[in-house]
């Protein structure tokens, strides 16, 4: 029980230096820096939902609260979007603007679960995710399954089977996924619906790449399989899709069940998100499609220059390229170390990247780079001064 000057120890498994790159160990890097380790876009958001052209005069009280469950005119917004995506009508009860996707799923989370609850977490996963679970009171079990969904015989639905117990609540779901880039097939998903029913847990489905889908047609959304409808919530952002980090809008929906106690535990959160950015979002959803074309075409040129450039597989979807540095450093390097040590050769020629150790427990000899947040040029230069690290081996 902390009193003062000491602080809760929940406290102490979270960092904001989650997405931390190395520091080089000597001298300056070269200019410019190469900042890839946080996942963003360098393209600006449609020009009608950028913050500047949210007026006052056009909207009276545009600077007071919002209905807690969001603006009108986004939640329409939001019920069409999901309609052309999935095919599937979501009735206004079923929906709930979030200020944006973390802040959402830290709400999903404490309205669904319970202190003591486990949750499984297919690995490597989005950083933010194992802190969330730990910091509401829930255990995060971590399963480790993305980097091996083409490994022949793997099956990773009994890998997920085997981590349940008698106190697991939950699967969380992320697809495209952050930080490989897969993309879970419909047998995967349909599987993992049955095997929710099976053991009566909820689903929470992390949607927010789900427009970043690289190949040449869209995946059906992870919610929108039928065994999965019933017991999933959904939680989508337009800061990665739309270019609106700064926003920080989201939505959640799921069965009118879990809503109630969604929208009420929302309320103690942040009461509403702000209202000029979701007038943005509600732009951004509705005008923004030909907009989020251009920018897929972009980020899927940006994957293949990566992907070709270090030799690595092309993702399927999302903003990263994830990969073992093991082959990369040498044999001298440590089990656990060989991201360090490419962190640290790569901060050194001016790139920054993000140590996998921050998706899963499994992953610390493994580096995340994103091909999303700066342009083009300055991409192609970063990728020139990676490949000689990925010639890999002893130097």
């Amino acid at each position: 029980m902390p009193r003062f000057p000491e602080h809760s120890p929940d406290a102490d498994s979270l960092s904001d230096r989650v997405f931390g790159a190395a520091a080089p160990s000597a001298g300056r890097p070269p200019e410019p820096v190469y900042r890839l380790n946080v996942g963003d876009t360098y393209l600006q958001p449609l020009p009608a939902a950028r913050a500047e052209a949210q007026l006052a005069a056009e909207h009276p009280q545009l600077h007071g609260y919002s209905p807690v469950q969001g603006e009108p005119v986004l939640l329409d917004a939001i019920a069409k979007k999901i309609e052309r995506r999935s095919g599937i009508r979501i009735e206004r009860p079923q929906l709930q603007v979030m200020s944006g996707a973390t802040s959402g799923l830290g709400v999903v989370v404490t309205a669904l679960l319970s202190p003591g609850d486990e949750v499984i977490v297919p690995s490597p996963f989005w950083p933010l995710i194992r802190g969330i679970v730990r910091f509401h009171g829930a255990l995060p079990v971590q399963v480790p399954i993305f980097h091996r969904l083409h490994e022949p015989g793997f099956d990773p639905i009994a890998a997920l089977e085997a981590a349940i117990t008698p106190r697991t609540a939950a699967i969380y779901v992320n697809c495209p996924n952050n930080p490989t880039g897969q993309i879970l097939s419909d047998a995967q998903l349909q599987a993992i619906g049955e095997l929710a029913e099976r053991h009566q847990l909820w689903v929470l489905c992390d949607e927010v790449y789900e427009d970043l889908w690289l190949g040449e047609q869209a995946p059906p959304p992870s919610f929108s399989h039928a065994a999965l409808r019933e017991r999933a919530v959904a939680t989508h952002s337009v800061s990665k899709a739309y270019g609106l980090a700064g926003a920080r809008v989201g939505y959640s929906h799921g069965p009118e069940a879990a809503m109630e106690p969604i929208r009420n535990v929302q309320t103690f959160f942040t009461y509403c998100a702000a209202r000029p950015m979701q007038l943005g979002a509600a732009r951004a959803l509705s005008e923004g499609d030909s907009w989020l074309d251009d920018a897929r075409a972009r980020y899927r040129k940006a994957a293949a220059s990566v992907a070709e450039g270090l030799g690595l597989p092309m993702p399927e979807g999302g903003s990263f390229c994830f990969f073992d540095a093991r082959p990369h450093v040498g044999k001298d390097v440590a089990a656990g170390g060989a991201a360090a040590e490419f962190l640290a050769r790569a901060a050194a020629v001016g790139v920054m990247l993000t140590p996998g150790l921050s998706s899963g427990e499994d992953f610390g000899d493994w580096v995340r780079l994103c091909f999303t947040c700066i342009p083009q040029p300055e991409l192609e230069a970063a990728i020139d001064r990676l490949q000689p690290l990925m010639r890999g081996g002893d130097r």
